[in-house]
């Protein structure tokens, strides 16, 4: 007999991330379409009467109305999972309906949380203005700072600590190690928005995440053309530890179904669809499903390409003399490389990069108006390469003091870098580069 070096493919769990992002969620019968099908369809037919209640009951699992469950949905939430190695997944309509939906099924009136500064702006201002409205506080810290001085921040009331593996734009990665402690010696759970990094470059749950959040609408899109958030649940945090009764207890609404009981390590993510997804009703259209699993299976072949050309972008802006400063975790003499190191199973940092821009605002504006492959839009993760200023857009809510501290000065200059050429984009920075110099120069003369 003749033994077999290669190794199994019987069980899902053992694909690569490649054979995952095409084939993960979806699986065709015999004459079935081989293509994740739109189900475009709101409702769904049953002829069994008991059947219906036992759904609406939590008893049994289905679609009843595309609120809660759509057969599109559902295989690329199953497809999410499998690459973030996590029990199960819920999409939402956007990103920031995931993080929303994510903290609500968590915390409510009188709770608190711990969270990173180094975090998109619609976050930051979602945690520092809205849901403070609600009655749930937040306390922004800095996530290079000592783990002694993070603990300060925790409260008796404490109920998550969030970051982002990759902060969006300050570029910092997340010290998982020092987070997760954090977590574990509070018995909080630890939410992480990995939506930069994607699974292919990072798996947070590996690291210590119990709850990975992600706007759909980025890399994992990949094409600027469906907005779509998801959620995944690692199965890794325990609900019944008596700091969250809902968790537990009888759910009227659902035949006194408790949710830890029934669903064990899933009790999170069943419990975000069934009461948060349901009464919110932030639900993704099977079109933007359709299109997010499309881009999906081309995932594992573009986020190299993006980490490849931002690096050789990122090398050119530093030997460009009127640029001051390259924010590239790629390089190695970024001071996050060596987590690149640690936490990536890629050797690559993404398609993000920042830099700041001599000459002051007018010569901003002047390298914006002057590029001819880059565009400016309000986007990043594109196969496209686009630039952004985070201070008088993304960010612009927050003030310049907190900026700072988040790591966003004025002078910075957001790329997402895309997928062409690499040689056709450095050459459109160092032309538009050159014009805003120019004005840079002659504003300095008449002043």
């Amino acid at each position: 007999m003749v033994m077999s070096n290669l190794k199994s493919i019987d069980k899902e769990e053992n694909w690569g991330i490649g054979t995952k992002c095409i084939q993960s969620g979806y699986r065709p019968g015999i004459g079935e379409a081989r293509v994740l099908p739109i189900y475009q369809s709101t409702t769904y037919k049953y002829e069994d009467l008991d059947q219906v209640e036992r759904l609406f009951s939590l008893q049994e699992s289905g679609n009843k109305y595309s609120r809660t469950g759509n057969p599109t949905l559902n295989a690329l939430e199953a497809k999410v999972a499998a690459l973030e190695g996590g029990v199960g997944a819920l999409t939402t309509a956007s990103g920031q309906a995931a993080v929303f939906l994510a903290i609500s099924t968590i915390v409510q009136a009188g709770d608190h949380i711990v969270a990173s500064n180094a975090i998109y702006g619609g976050t930051y201002t979602l945690l520092d203005v809205r849901l403070r409205k609600l009655g749930i506080e937040t306390t922004f810290v800095d996530p290079e700072a000592p783990i002694e001085e993070l603990r300060k921040a925790f409260k008796p009331n404490t109920k998550i600590v969030y970051g982002e593996t990759l902060g969006n734009p300050a570029l910092g990665i997340l010290d998982f190690d020092k987070f997760s402690a954090l977590a574990k010696e509070f018995d909080v759970p630890f939410l992480v928005d990995n939506t930069l990094a994607t699974p292919f470059l990072s798996k947070p749950i590996k690291h210590g995440a119990d709850i990975v959040i992600h706007s759909g609408t980025k890399y994992m899109d990949g094409h600027a053309v469906a907005l779509g958030g998801i959620i995944v649940d690692g199965g890794t945090y325990n609900w019944a530890n008596g700091k969250f009764p809902d968790f537990v207890e009888p759910d009227e609404q659902y035949a006194n179904t408790s949710y830890t009981g029934k669903f064990g390590n899933k009790a999170f993510i069943t419990k975000a669809r069934a009461q948060y997804l349901r009464d919110y009703g932030p639900v993704l259209s099977p079109i933007n499903a359709f299109l997010i699993n499309l881009g999906l299976e081309s995932l594992h072949l573009r986020v190299p390409r993006h980490s490849d050309n931002a690096l050789k972008l990122a090398k050119f802006l530093q030997n460009n003399e009127a640029v001051n400063w390259v924010n590239y975790p790629g390089l190695e003499d970024n001071k996050n490389h060596e987590r690149v190191k640690k936490y990536f199973d890629y050797d690559g940092a993404s398609g993000v990069l920042t830099f700041g821009l001599k000459g002051g605002r007018q010569a901003i504006k002047t390298f914006f108006a002057s590029l001819k492959v880059a565009a400016l839009v309000v986007h990043v993760g594109d196969a496209r390469t686009s630039v952004l200023h985070p201070a008088t857009s993304t960010h612009s809510q927050m003030s310049p003091e907190d900026r700072l501290k988040a790591g966003i000065p004025e002078d910075m200059i957001r790329v997402s870098v895309g997928i062409e050429d690499a040689d056709d984009i450095i050459a459109d920075f160092e032309q538009a580069i050159a014009k805003a110099v120019n004005v840079g120069e002659t504003e300095q003369i008449a002043g």
